[in-house]
């Protein structure tokens, strides 16, 4: 993003011209002269994207390989934006990506984080997402299904499309649906709006490999394969940590040991959704808190308002003996 009266990108040394942003029609007209020389460390849209890092940073616990591989693709654009400067042309890289993982493991606020990254960095007009799902793309019955995924493109325009559980989109078992249709318009609309629209698949990693199996057309078009790994449990528990004191609570001793217990026995159970887990699991810590509070029939200070005990922990059916099948968490 430019700003008045700022270098851009980076500061520039030696006979030079006035700088310009990556992408003006006039920059052509300003290219720098061979022994220029760009300081990157003074690059206006470097600084909005260390920023944008610095808040993923904080936002999410661990995915140390994930934070690494979004900080090369920084690292790439803002180079090519530095190669421009000096006329150093090169083909446009390509962004649409694939977010692999489990549920709750981060990859919408990723995919968030890279829209405001690529925006900064000027490879997209707008940083916005606009997720979508089999059942926003596919239709019910033919001509349906094109006018759907063609508004869907129009409205992610300039920005990210973020297809969750992409997979769904294909159905080799059923010849009459038109799964098939959307990939095919998608596989269109990958190549002819590269410059202006980046697409993000996202599901989980066997599911994606058979998809992107199916269809190697599309494979191809996706150039950068993220994975999201399941949180570990002391991570899992740093999150909670945070989630809590968010939402101005804290865990006293025993409710932080409690809920250490809680990870342990639920991470073992089915339909464990990493963070989405964990903050389910708070909200109804706060239930139990809220009810025992009423309940003591008392004046209340700020101490108890903000504190959970390991009763309201202990509360969870998955502490029970035997938990009945499908139970509140």
């Amino acid at each position: 993003m430019h700003r008045p009266g700022a270098t851009n990108p980076g500061a520039v040394r030696g006979s030079a011209a006035e700088s310009s942003q990556p992408g003006d029609p006039a920059a052509a007209d300003h290219l720098l002269a061979d022994d220029a020389v760009i300081d990157l460390s003074t690059d206006i849209a470097g600084k909005d994207v260390e920023d944008t890092l610095t808040r993923l940073d904080e936002e999410l616990v661990g995915l140390a390989n994930v934070k690494r591989r979004v900080r090369e693709i920084a690292a790439l654009l803002l180079i090519d934006r530095a190669r421009e400067r000096f006329g150093l042309s090169a083909t446009r890289p390509t962004m649409h990506m694939s977010f692999t993982g489990g549920p709750g493991t981060g990859k919408t606020t990723v995919a968030l984080r890279m829209a405001e990254m690529l925006h900064a960095l000027g490879y997209i007009r707008k940083p916005k997402v606009h997720t979508v799902t089999r059942d926003d793309l596919v239709g019910q019955f033919i001509g349906h299904t094109a006018p759907k995924t063609k508004e869907a493109l129009a409205k992610a325009a300039g920005g990210v499309l973020f297809i969750d559980e992409a997979y769904y989109l294909f159905r080799p078992e059923n010849e009459r649906d038109y799964g098939q249709e959307v990939i095919e318009i998608l596989l269109q609309e990958m190549e002819n709006e590269r410059n202006t629209l980046v697409v993000i698949f996202a599901g989980y990693p066997d599911r994606m490999e058979t998809f992107f199996s199916a269809n190697p057309g599309l494979s191809s078009r996706v150039a950068h394969h993220i994975e999201f790994p399941d949180y570990t449990h002391d991570e899992l528990l740093r999150i909670a940590e945070l989630m809590v004191a968010q939402e101005n609570f804290r865990f006293d001793e025993a409710a932080a040991a409690a809920f250490s217990r809680y990870l342990e026995l639920r991470m073992a159970r089915p339909r464990f959704a990493n963070a989405r887990s964990v903050r389910n699991a708070i909200d109804r810590c706060r239930l139990r808190q809220a009810n025992r509070l009423v309940h003591l029939h008392r004046s209340l200070g700020r101490a108890d308002l903000i504190t959970l005990t390991d009763s309201d922990v202990y509360g969870s059916s998955v502490f029970a003996d035997a938990p009945t099948e499908g139970a509140s968490e």
